[in-house]
Formats: structure tokens, C-alpha cells, sequence
């Protein structure tokens, strides 16, 4: 898997490859705008690391001009700049997460690793999981042939639980997918109970069984068993 990182300080670049190449990504470098821009006219990647301070250019033109002219990659911003406003700019204009400096690398590849999943089902013409079909394009839910309607976050959080099917999902992995890095940070995770009950009803209610198991004192498991 193919990421480009698009970042002009030299140590942390050179920590970012270290760390995704053990993970098992290949990662092209460019230290400035215009080097990104030579480099993405030869190459598609899975996803991008765009810092938004580059000597030459803005990163967050870059990620516009991503998002106008190629395949659905991955982008992850990375940025000194910690102002919700800037947040905001960069998610509406197209970056998929974004990532305040100084940061972890565990939490870097975590943040990886989860958005090339998300890019991956979006490429996707079809999702299937037992009696459950989803078109991620189209964001349409199906119960054999009957549609779910199913909001915005509802339907987020069914395809990040297929994503992670038979595997464990904390509360606070669900909240930061849904609504970023504060998503935990409300002190309550009624919000995460609301989204998975009506989830679940819904299903139901289209005669799906429930696939979301408890796993007490842990999180939650999407699976058939």
C-alpha cells in the first residue's frame, strides 16, 4: 500500500517512513507543494499526509486539488494548527481526518490504517454481512431486499462496524470515528448507546438479526456468531 507524505520537516518525515514502512506501507516523500504536485501527476496512493505549513504553497489547496482530480485517496492532514475553524476548513474541503502536531506515530498509523479501510469500502460497489447489503456510494442500506433508512451517523457507524467485523470496538474508538479526537470527550457516551440502539432497531425492525454483540466492560463485536 502506497501513501505519499507531503511534509517539509526532515526528522519527522524521516520518522513517519521509518514507522509505515514496518507497518508495511511503501511511502513516497515530498518536502513542498509543487514536489507533491510533479509527484501525484505520476502516481495514485492509497493515502496522503498533507502538512498544511509548506515552504512553496498551502496544503490545504493541495488536498482541494486532490479532491478535484483524483481517485478517492486518503487524506490525512497533519498540522501545527489547533483552531477549530482550521479544522473545520480542512474536513470540509475534502480531508478525510486531521491530526494536530506534536502527535504519536502509534496514533499516526492508527489514523492510517483506518481511513484506507474507509477508502477501501468506498471503492466498493457492493458491502455484504450476513442478511445486510450496503452500496457506500449510494449510502443505501438493505435487509435481503428491503431498504433501511438509516441516517448520516447511523449509517457511518453500520459500515465502520463492518469494517471492523469480528473484531473488538471500543466506545471511545466509535466516538473518535464519528465525531473526530473529541468524540470522547463529552463525559458521557450516551450518544454512542442512542446511535447503536436505533441502529439496532432499525435492523431488526427490517427482520435483520443482531449482529452487534456487548462485549461487557469492553466495547462491542460485529458478528454473526
Amino acid at each position: 500500500m502506497q501513501v505519499l507524505i507531503v511534509e517539509d520537516e526532515a526528522p519527522l518525515m524521516e520518522s513517519m517512513v521509518s514507522y509505515l514502512e514496518m507497518e508495511g506501507f511503501r511511502c513516497e516523500q515530498a518536502g513542498d507543494y509543487h514536489t507533491a504536485l510533479g509527484i501525484l501527476d505520476k502516481h495514485e496512493y492509497i493515502c496522503m499526509l498533507i502538512d498544511l505549513n509548506l515552504p512553496d504553497g498551502e496544503g490545504l489547496d493541495l488536498v482541494r486539488l486532490v479532491r478535484q482530480n483524483h481517485d478517492h485517496p486518503g487524506i490525512i492532514i497533519i498540522s501545527a494548527r489547533n483552531s477549530i475553524d482550521e479544522r473545520v476548513r480542512g474536513l470540509e474541503l475534502g480531508a478525510d481526518d486531521y491530526l494536530v502536531k506534536p502527535f504519536h506515530l502509534s496514533e499516526l498509523v492508527a489514523r492510517v490504517h483506518s481511513v484506507v479501510r474507509r477508502t477501501r469500502m468506498q471503492g466498493e460497489e457492493v458491502l455484504r454481512f450476513g442478511m445486510i447489503r450496503v452500496i457506500p456510494e449510494e449510502r443505501t442500506c438493505f435487509v435481503e431486499d428491503r431498504q433501511v433508512d438509516l441516517t448520516r451517523k447511523e449509517m457511518d457507524l453500520l459500515l465502520y462496524l463492518m469494517s471492523n467485523r469480528n473484531r473488538v470496538v471500543t466506545k471511545d474508538s466509535i466516538a473518535d470515528y464519528l465525531w473526530g479526537e473529541y468524540g470522547g470527550g463529552y463525559g458521557s457516551y450516551d450518544f454512542v448507546y442512542t446511535h447503536l440502539k436505533n441502529l439496532r432497531r432499525k435492523l431488526e425492525e427490517a427482520g435483520c438479526p443482531d449482529y452487534i454483540r456487548n462485549m461487557y466492560g469492553v466495547g462491542y463485536k460485529f458478528s454473526l456468531e
